[in-house]
Parts: structure tokens; sequence; C-alpha cells
């Protein structure tokens, strides 16, 4: 058989359902001990690794520590030109896919409709990429910016030093939120939809298995259901649990730090990881309850809780400057949009290395989590509308909540440099964990507002543990989505307990170590995959013209 033509057969064509044959039976799952319903050597293999890794690093976090150490610097310092190109070229293929007639198919084929109405899709959309990250870096990345003089030695090519007067002050902050739109908008965006279209054109349209290997079907033929695809699915298996410990340890150094500002409780790693067993608990909790019962209510609970939150900080503060900085960043974001994502050219390398590397690491890391599930609620979309939509919609909704937050903080500092908490916090004495609650230190209701933020934390760590156990449940099982129960218990312990030896091996640089180290080979999978989507979407199109 001829592998090389096997995925532009139209949907039901035999040799496509043959060869679907043969990877159900190779990649099923097994019962197991505990009920576990597995494919066993994907299952087992990442598995045994996860632990392997859990029990070196707390034997030897010295060690654990330099080597996260040597990772960063090597993945983004002599990185960096690749992976600024790669999310680049990510981009280019986004808006090829546009424009081509390849945007005409429909995930599920010619007869599907969507699901979900609009604005359901939209939130779903909105809450799938961002978690924890709302939060944790909606005052943080525009203050840090739009400000030269910094205590971290990596000056910011954005912002203004020195004497400002109120043009200065405007376009630093205009520039200082640019620049969080760079790391927050349709750059990350464009690689969840790389790993989305995957997943639903060979699922939905060519009756594939639910599973980051089948992408690769065009490329591997029946190979794929062997050792190569393990290979595939323990990457991603890899890449999201690492993804997801970053998130999670981001958010216990945050709520660590709120509560330490509104109750007094002292900030250390022991108390860092005792919130993480906490949550974790809780997010076993919710796994057991099951989607409807679990992870359902608390996101829409979260939902509910984040909106009165943004409201409140957009009328409690300044609700004019609020909303023009906002504009001013959206404008400057829009008109230097080619400069910001150049690769070459810019004499900002520290920073670039520091930030923006770190960024494109992160969202490839979380491209198999968030992927996968907007896959799942897309079905029945066209390419070309699920491109679009999935670049600029949550982009533009991640743009108004850090406009907001970023521009209430940056008047603020402004206003008052000498008494501004956001300015000790981000610019005199570098505590990135503390800046949502300087800010809020500014409006009124301080404490009530600083223990709903905590709140929201805690709940978006319950969420993203209790998904994120879902998505690797689901690539451990062979594709399936109805996998039993303490399966995913399992993996939530894994990422909480992932997260804690990050922690304790080395901090924040921990996190982006294990980030950038699992990003570099996954990326190379998800570059495969433009060329498989390509080869899917020419088969579709010859189908729908026959």
């Amino acid at each position: 058989m001829n592998h090389s033509n096997d995925s532009e057969s139209p949907p039901g064509a035999n040799d496509m359902q043959t060869d679907y044959v043969v990877g159900q039976d190779n990649i099923k799952g097994n019962l197991g001990p505990f009920g576990f319903d597995i494919h066993n050597r994907v299952f087992v293999v990442s598995a045994i690794a996860s632990v392997i890794f859990i029990i070196l690093t707390l034997l030897f976090p010295e060690r654990a520590g330099s080597t996260f150490q040597s990772i960063v610097a090597f993945s983004t310092g002599t990185l960096d030109w690749y992976f600024m190109i790669l999310v680049d070229f990510f981009i280019l293929f986004c808006l090829a896919l546009v424009f081509l007639p390849h945007g005409s198919v429909r995930l599920g084929g010619p007869d599907a409709r969507p699901e979900h109405s609009y604005l359901s899709w939209f939130a779903m959309l909105f809450t799938a990429g961002i978690g924890i990250g709302l939060l944790f870096f909606g005052v943080l990345e525009p203050v840090y910016h739009a400000n030269v003089s910094l205590p971290l030695g990596v000056a910011s090519p954005f912002g203004a030093d020195g004497e400002l007067n109120p043009e200065a002050i405007a376009d630093a902050s205009a520039l200082g939120l640019a620049g969080t739109y760079l790391h927050w908008g349709i750059h990350g965006w464009a690689v969840y939809i790389v790993m989305a279209l995957a997943l639903g054109i060979f699922s939905y349209n060519k009756g594939l298995p639910f599973s980051i290997r089948s992408a690769f079907f065009p490329i591997l033929g029946e190979r794929v259901w062997g050792w190569w695809g393990h290979v595939i699915d323990i990457l991603a298996v890899f890449s999201t649990l690492f993804g997801l410990a970053t998130s999670l340890g981001l958010g216990a150094q945050q709520a660590n730090a709120g509560m330490n500002f509104v109750f007094g409780l002292e900030v250390s790693t022991m108390t860092q990881v005792i919130v993480i067993v906490l949550v974790t608990a809780v997010a076993l909790i919710s796994v057991w309850r099951g989607l409807e019962g679990g992870l359902k209510k608390l996101s829409e609970i979260n939902m509910v809780l984040a909106v009165l939150f943004f409201f409140f900080v957009l009328f409690a503060g300044s609700t004019l400057m609020a909303l023009s900085g906002f504009w001013a960043g959206l404008s400057t974001y829009v008109t230097d949009f080619l400069a910001l994502s150049a690769p070459f050219g810019r004499d900002d390398d520290a920073y670039r290395q520091s930030w923006t590397i770190f960024y494109w690491a992160w969202w490839i890391s979380w491209a198999p989590f968030v992927g996968m599930f907007i896959a799942r609620v897309s079905r029945g979309r066209t390419v070309r509308e699920f491109v679009l939509c999935v670049l600029l919609v949550p982009s533009l909704f991640i743009f108004v909540w850090m406009g907001v937050f970023g521009s209430t903080a940056l008047e603020q500092l402004y206003a008052d440099p000498a008494g501004s908490l956001v300015k000790a916090y981000v610019i005199d004495n570098y505590r990135p964990e503390l800046s949502l609650f300087g800010m809020l230190n500014e409006l009124p209701l301080t404490g009530l507002m600083s223990t709903l933020g905590i709140v929201l934390a805690l709940i978006f760590f319950v969420t993203s543990s209790d998904s994120g156990s879902l998505v690797i449940d689901t690539i451990t099982a062979g594709g399936k989505i109805d996998a039993p129960r303490p399966q995913r218990m399992f993996w939530a312990i894994v990422e909480g307990l992932i997260a804690i030896v990050l922690l304790i091996g080395g901090g924040l640089t921990a996190l982006q170590a294990g980030v950038t180290a699992t990003a570099i080979p996954f990326s190379i999978v998800m570059l495969l995959m433009c060329y498989t989507i390509i080869k899917a979407l020419n088969g579709e199109l010859r189908h729908l013209r026959s």
C-alpha cells in the first residue's frame, strides 16, 4: 500500500478504514490494576519517567537546579532565533489557510454543523488557553515593559526612563501594553490552531482516533500505531505535564503572595507546596465528580467571578484612562506588529530571551492540552471560520482584560511613583506574584477584592489540573475520552508533584526549564503537523470537487 496517499482518501474509503481498524487494535487501552483502561506502552513509559523525574529532583535539588539553569540558558540563548521564526511561521501558515481554497473544508465533513452557538463557542475558546496567566501577568507585564529601569538587569526595549512628561508617559504605557499583547495575542493562538486543526481533521474527517499520533498517518502509514506513534504521544504527555506544572507553580506563588498580602501568611516554598497539595486534593474531588459535576460547575463559577472582578477594576479605577490605555496599546500593537515579531535586527536580546522565548515555549507546551480542547468544541466549523475566530476572538478578550488591568496599574504608578506599591513590586524590588495585589491596594475594598483574586487563582489552579489530567489521560488511553476516573486522578497527582519538585528544585527558573526543555522536541512535531494538515486538506478538497 502506498501510504503517502492514504490521508488523501475521502472519508469512508476502504484503505483509510482498514488502517483505522489496525490503529484501533494497536493503540486500544487494556484493563490494568485499579481498573485502569490504558495504552500500555504510552502510559507505562510516561508514568515511570514522571516518577523517576520527581524522585531524582527531590533527592538532588541543587544539582537539579543547576541543570534547570543550563537548560534555560541553552533554550533561550542559543535557540531564540528558532523559536521566533517558528511561531512567525505558524502565523503565516494560519493566514494562508484563510485565503487558500483549503479554508472551505469543514471539520467533520460537508454535512457537519457546529455543535455550539457562537457565544458558547467563544466563551469556551476564551477560557481554554489562558488560565492563571490573566491574574499573574495582567498587571506585571504592562508595568514591566513600560519601564526601562528594572532590577533584573534586563531592560525593556519598549519603555521610558527618567523624567516623564504626559506625552512620554502615554507612549511608554502604549508600548508596554503592546509588548504584553505580543506575548498573549495571535502568536500564541496560532500555535494552538495548528494542534487543534490536526486533531480535528484527522479525527472528524478521516475517522482516526482522537490522538496526536493520528496526524502523522500521512507520513508514517501503519507505523503510526507502533513505536513511532508511541514516541509522539509520550512527547505530548511530557509537554502537557510541564506546561501545566508551570501554570500550577505560578498559581501557587501568586496565591501564597496574596495570602501574605491579606492575611500575613509567610511567603515560602513550603507554603506554596502546601497550597499545591491542598488544591490538588480539591482537583481530585472535581475529577471524581466528573465533567458535569466538577469541571463544568467550577468553570462556570470562575467565569462569573472573573467577570465581576474585571468590571470592579474597570469602574473602581479610572475608567476612561483604562479604556483609552487599552485602545492606545492595541493601536501600537497593530502598527508595530511586524517590528515586534521580527526575529532579527532588534537590539534587545536579553529582553527577548527572558520574556518572548519563554512565552513561545510555554504556548508550544500547552498546545496538546488546549489544542485538544479546542478541537473537541469546534466540530462543524469551516477551516477559514475556525482559524479567524480562534486567532482573533480570544486575543481580543485577553487584550481588553490586560489593557484595563495594565492601564489602571500604570496610571497609579505615574500618578504617585514614590507611594506606588506596583512600582515597589515590579520595578524597585521585583516580586511579580504581588503585582496584582499592589494594584488592588490603590482601589476600594482592597481586602475583599484581594481575597477574590486569591480565590480566582485557586479555582484556575483546580480547573487547569482537572482539564489537564483529562487531556493527558486521553493521550495515554489511546485516544479514549471516557476512560476510568482513577486514571485522571493519577495524572492530577503527578501534575501536582511535578509542580512541587520544580518549585523545590529552582523556583521560576525550574518552571521555565521544564517548559523550554519539552517545547524543543515538540516544536518539531508541530512543524511536521503543518505538512500533514495540508496533505489531509488537499484530499478533502479533491473529495469535495468530485
